[in-house]
């Protein structure tokens, strides 16, 4: 066997582990790199925030990841401590979600929320540039495939996790599983080989054999390239339907469920004046309430009428179910796991179909999700809801996952700026993603939760009609191998 073949026998399964530990990145990461996500909106109405100051700092977030991840993603190109930069950011998402848990000030919540937005705009950008340098331009899609069902698998973990220690210990038990998996995600990262990492193909280079890597294009071809503006344009749109969806749907029954204890605490303050402040309560009324079953509701003697008795019937209890749908955390933890588990065989799916097909008609699916996704919530409002409304989120962020970055690859091949692309594209997307929350909630405090649906539905409807209309400007790109 010649020198040649054991060496690149060698290398494959060294490479081999780098990817192994690269799964793993992404399987821990999932639920560090945006923080508390849907559970900060429910941590905050628990300690009397408002949805529309909710929506405030969590925009403010936004904006700050929105202005910092082109110049990371450029930072993701240029720099060879692409390992470093994920880990330092899995260790700042932890610090600034624990600072909410101790100080829950406007303060201290809005600073948590701009390094959360700027440590997560780093990660997106050095994950893609550690993929694409581990497996070059031929494996990215297959790659993106399986790094999104890690990904998405880490989140069924972290939302299961994170309900049942929410339901049983409180919102603080979510804080400790977060540090927990940022602290796997730092050993994960370390374990990717550095000398695995081709870090000319990392950023888009291409290199003939035997020839050194071409210099790297200027900055001007990001601006200058149409299917990447139109690229980014559709996804400002679609993130501002989606931004709020999910903190939405945890913040309604958080809301919903302050409103039953409200009146419940009303009923059984009127109900003991009535039985103490007069003698002619029916038996029915003073009937033991300490055995927690109470079989009727008594009615005064002047309201009782043939149809209606002096004593009704108590409401039967909740069954577990709808208990867990009730509450808050348990409902928000659902919604992700629904939303996960569609996302991981998508995802892999579209890893196949974009080797096929391209990237064209991916967009679409994606994009025709979130509108359905939209009217559904708005239009029938009830618990169960939630698993049509979080499978189309999983259809939509499945295929979105695997699209947009081998998209953005193919698009700039060769330019030697494929991160800094990346970046440019997930900040424009990001002032659709961190003004959604802040219009949301504007709309929820004046007309509703089901018009703010509807709304952010009409949002993501506009990025689909953007991106069918640009179908000759960016066929050619979105073209498969």
């Amino acid at each position: 066997m010649s020198t040649l073949a054991v060496t690149a026998s060698a290398a494959r399964p060294a490479r081999s582990r780098s990817l192994k530990a690269l799964g793993a990145v992404n399987f821990f990461l999932a639920d560090v790199r945006d923080g508390l996500g849907p559970f900060l909106g429910i941590f905050l109405i628990g300690r009397g925030w408002d949805t529309a100051t909710i929506g405030l700092v969590m925009t403010i977030g936004g904006i700050a990841g929105m202005l910092a991840t082109t110049p990371l993603g450029a930072l993701a190109d240029a720099t060879r401590a692409k390992r470093f930069m994920v880990a330092f950011c899995a260790g700042l998402v932890i610090a600034a979600s624990l600072a909410i848990l101790f100080v829950p000030s406007f303060a201290f919540v809005t600073a948590s929320q701009i390094a959360t937005g700027i440590a997560g705009a780093a990660i997106g950008p050095a994950l893609a540039g550690l993929t694409l340098g581990l497996v070059g331009q031929k494996g990215l899609a297959p790659q993106l495939g399986r790094n999104e069902a890690w990904n998405h698998g880490g989140n069924v973990v972290a939302a299961a996790g994170s309900g049942y220690f929410g339901y049983e210990f409180g919102l603080p038990a979510v804080f400790t599983l977060m540090t927990g998996l940022a602290v796997a995600s730092i050993i994960a990262v370390l374990l990717i080989r550095p000398e695995d990492i081709d870090h000319d193909a990392a950023r888009g280079l291409e290199k003939e054999e035997g020839k050194e890597s071409e210099a790297p294009s200027g900055f001007g071809v990001l601006w200058r390239s149409t299917p990447l503006l139109i690229l980014a344009a559709t996804l400002m749109l679609f993130h501002f339907g989606n931004g709020a969806m999910l903190p939405l749907l945890g913040q309604q029954v958080a809301s919903q469920q302050q409103q039953a204890d409200g009146a419940n605490g009303a009923g059984a303050a009127n109900g003991s004046a009535t039985a103490t402040g007069g003698s002619s309560a029916t038996p029915a009324a003073n009937q033991p309430a300490g055995n927690g079953s109470a079989t009727a509701t008594a009615i005064s003697p002047g309201q009782a009428t043939s149809g209606r008795p002096a004593a009704e019937p108590a409401q039967p209890q909740h069954t577990t179910i709808q208990s867990l749908l009730t509450d808050p955390v348990s409902y928000t933890a659902a919604t992700v796991i629904i939303a996960q588990l569609t996302m991981v065989p998508v995802a892999l799916l579209a890893a196949g179909f974009a080797g096929r097909r391209g990237y064209f008609l991916l967009l679409v699916a994606a994009l025709a999700a979130m509108p359905l996704r939209g009217l559904i919530a708005g239009l029938w409002p009830n618990p169960y809801a939630l698993i049509p409304v979080q499978m189309l989120d999983g259809v939509g962020a499945g295929l979105l996952g695997v699209a947009v970055p081998g998209l953005v690859a193919r698009i700039l091949r060769g330019t030697g700026h494929v991160n800094a692309g990346l970046g440019a594209v997930m900040t424009v997307q990001g002032v659709g993603a961190s003004l959604s929350p802040a219009i949301a909630g504007l709309i929820v405090e004046r007309f509703g939760f089901s018009t703010a649906y509807l709304a952010l539905a009409g949002f993501a409807l506009c990025g689909l009609v953007l991106w069918l209309v640009s179908a000759p400007k960016v066929a050619a790109a979105c073209k498969g191998e």
